[in-house]
């Protein structure tokens, strides 16, 4: 039997919703055909505990637990379709906030202080990040939050696409998280992605005495009807004073970082020097 199912925020009322809809609609179709739970169960490849789990709202099925229902009850795909929405609620809620607003922008603006910035990274080095915090996560949660991750760099596949922009530190681009194979496709990957159209990276190099990223990480997303939110390490918000301050220092990061194409040498530099 497969064990299986993580617990959705008790806070996060549309995940509630979704996981409390599916499994409902799944308990209707196992009724309808006249199967038990222990005998669905056991068609399936998971324990009869939590079938009633996560027909009761209280785990959130994977992919294939709804694909092998979808067969096992002849659902003709409406069951496994409902993956489209049980993967966002395994996303924490702040992260699909947040790539809701990244899906909307017209702009976004990220200055990183510490890591490389979650939209820019591979799925190794982000796991390694992630992998890193302290208490640790546990391995399905580590794996969670990757997929979060890298769920958001669908932003690079919109059509139109935005214009981001980044800026990084020098002193995350030296350091080898994950080690050097895994530092050196996060390299790979940084000049890849710094020569799209619509993508303009640069780094903030260690010569930099003081500048005005020190009181950390700051991200503006812009919006097709002229509004933006702002995000830093203390809050997000959209009031409009805190936005001036914040595309403020964002501007005057940018004035202070490298140029691009001296950002997109000192990356090859480092990529050279592994």
């Amino acid at each position: 039997m497969s064990v299986d199912g993580e617990t959705v925020d008790p806070d996060d009322e549309w995940g509630v919703a979704v996981i409390a809809t599916v499994g409902r609609q799944l308990k209707l179709r196992r009724e309808a055909v006249g199967m038990r739970a222990g005998e669905f169960g056991e068609a399936v490849g998971y324990g009869e505990d939590l079938v009633y789990k996560i027909e009761g709202g209280k785990r959130i099925p994977r992919q294939e637990y709804l694909d092998r229902a979808d067969e096992v009850l002849g659902a003709g795909g409406l069951i496994s379709a409902a993956w489209e929405d049980v993967k966002k609620v395994r996303y924490p809620k702040k992260v699909r906030e947040l790539a809701k607003l990244e899906g909307q922008a017209v702009e976004i603006g990220v200055y990183e202080c510490n890591i490389v910035a979650g939209l820019l990274q591979t799925p190794e080095h982000a796991r390694a990040v992630i992998s890193a915090a302290q208490p640790p996560y546990s391995p399905d949660d580590v794996e969670r939050m990757v997929n979060a991750r890298l769920a958001r760099q669908s932003v690079f596949e919109r059509d139109p696409a935005p214009s981001i922009h980044f800026v990084l530190e020098e002193a995350a681009l030296r350091r080898p998280i994950g080690g050097t194979m895994v530092w050196r496709r996060q390299l790979e990957h940084l000049l890849k992605v710094g020569q799209l159209h619509n993508v303009v990276l640069q780094v903030m190099p260690l010569n930099t005495e003081v500048h005005s990223g020190l009181d950390g990480r700051i991200e503006v997303l812009k919006f097709p009807d002229g509004t933006a939110v702002g995000r830093s390490d203390v809050r997000a918000t959209s009031d409009p004073k805190q936005l001036r301050i914040l595309e403020l220092r964002y501007g005057t990061i940018r004035a202070q970082a490298l140029s691009p194409g001296e950002s997109l040498i000192l990356i090859e530099q480092l990529l050279g020097a592994t």
